[in-house]
Formats: C-alpha cells, structure tokens, sequence
C-alpha cells in the first residue's frame, strides 16, 4: 500500500557559498585538465565526493603534497595553514586557493593578534580542518578548546583573545565567554561566526515544527550537520539522520505524513531531490 506522503524540501538547506565556491572551481578545472588534487575531502559529504571523485577529483592527505611537483592542488573552504603554501612554493605547486573569505577574514585576525602578542583561545572541533588552519596562524600555540569543561584544569592567562570556529553556534560562543568573564578572566572577544551557517538554526527551527518527520541529510563527518540536526530533533523528536537514500526505512513513516527533508551546509541538493523522490515513491 502506497504511503502517500508529502514531501517538501528546506530551501534554505544545501551548500553554503564557501562550498559552491570550492565546487565551482573543483569543476571547472577538471573540465579542463580533467584532474585534479584537493587536500582533504572537498566537502564533508561522501556522496558529492564520490561524485567529483568520478569526474578525476583526488584527495590526498597533506603528507603527500611534498610528495608532489608542478602539479594544481585545490584548497577547500575550510582553508590552510601557512605551512600548506610554503610547501607549494618550494615544490611549485599551483594553488588553487577556494579558502572560504568568512574563514580567511578569521584567519587575518588570528594572525593579527598572534603578532600583537596576545594569547590565544579557540572555540573549536579538535582537528576540523578549519581549526588546524586556524592553530597554524598561531605557530600552534593557541590553545583549542570544544567544551569548556576542558578548561577547568587549564592554566590559562590573565587576559586572553577569544575566538571560534566559523561553523559554531552564536549562542554558545557568548555563554562560553561570559562564563570565563565570571571566572575573571579578562576576556577580548572576536566573534567572526559565519551568519549563513548561524541563521539556518533559526530557520530549521520553524521548518521542523511543520512537518509530522523529519529527514536530515548529511555527511556522517559533518560538524555542522551534527549541530543542525540535534536543532531539528530538539524541535521534532520524529527527526531521522540519513546520509543516503538506502538508510532510508519505510517504517519511519505512516500513511498521510507531512515530511520535511533538510541538510547541512555540506549537503548537496541533489542529494536532497534524491530522498524526496524515494519518499515520493513509497
């Protein structure tokens, strides 16, 4: 018996410009050269690495770039450490720098306050590839911290600069540092959280009291597809976590239900029109 489902799609959902910039170019190169290096996976979403992967993408890790010469190397969003183009320089390697401009702007003012000799606190996901790009500004002296238990037993300074992974939530970073405030710390904060991840928490809150289920789409290795969905859950318990159609369960869904399909930053859309369509048929 058919299901009869309705099924919309969150248009707010799907790449955040930083990933379409980095696809963008991934693809138009490929085009040409019909091959090309990316350190790291592209996006956090194995489906749309795969994807690249058959169009001649090739991840490599970072200890094989001085393995490489004269050769394109794609930097994703997330953006690099200064070590990652000293290596290019020295192996002349072309880079092909699709570092997110919200993650450069926080990589300049890093940079800037390490130079100015301040210390250094990162709100953060140890080793996200944004964070290891951040640390690198530092000489990978700032300190990394992704809870603030971890900071209880910290010898930390007197007075120190805050800053946060782009990808965190808006709340938490000015609870984290009011709560150091209160621990007497003098506290410089710099909030550079990129508004296009922030905002969609608010918008995925409305979409998910809509709809009887959810379905969430999104790379297991997502950071930011982890926050989004405990979002949408908190708001509707009936919330499913899928990376791709085939963890799909029919018996998630009762007849008539209204469900709502919503992503990360990292999900592609087609992905998306993908789980609609199944939902469609069932």
């Amino acid at each position: 018996m058919a299901l009869n489902l309705t099924v919309d799609i969150d248009k707010d959902s799907g790449f955040c410009f930083g990933v379409v910039y980095a696809i963008d170019m991934a693809e138009e190169i490929l085009e040409e050269d019909g091959y090309l290096y990316c350190l790291g996976d592209i996006v956090h979403n194995d489906e749309e690495v795969a994807r690249l992967k058959a169009k001649g993408l090739r991840i490599i890790a970072h200890d094989v770039l001085p393995t490489l010469q004269h050769e394109k190397v794609l930097i994703r969003a997330h953006g690099e450490a200064p070590e990652t183009y000293k290596i290019a320089l020295e192996n002349n390697i072309t880079l092909i720098d699709a570092s997110c401009p919200v993650v450069l702007k926080l990589q300049n003012r890093i940079k800037t306050s390490y130079d100015q000799d301040e210390k250094i606190l990162i709100f953060g996901k140890h080793g996200h590839a944004e964070v290891v790009g951040l640390q690198g500004q530092t000489d990978n002296e700032a300190l990394v911290f992704q809870d603030l238990a971890e900071l209880d037993d910290a010898v930390l300074p007197a007075s120190f600069t805050l800053y946060s992974q782009t990808t965190k939530s808006v709340d938490k970073f000015y609870a984290i540092k009011e709560e150091l405030i209160k621990r007497g710390y003098e506290v410089k904060a710099n909030d550079t959280i990129c508004r296009q991840v922030s905002n969609r928490y608010e918008d995925l809150v409305h979409f998910a009291r809509q709809y009887d289920k959810i379905v969430f789409v999104s790379g297991k290795k997502s950071s930011n597809g982890k926050v989004l969905f405990e979002v949408c859950l908190k708001e509707n318990p009936d919330t499913y976590f899928v990376s791709e159609v085939n963890e799909i369960d029919q018996t998630m869904f009762s007849e008539n239900d209204r469900v709502g399909i919503c992503g990360a930053t990292s999900t592609p859309m087609w992905l998306m029109k993908e789980v609609k369509a199944f939902l469609e048929a069932l």
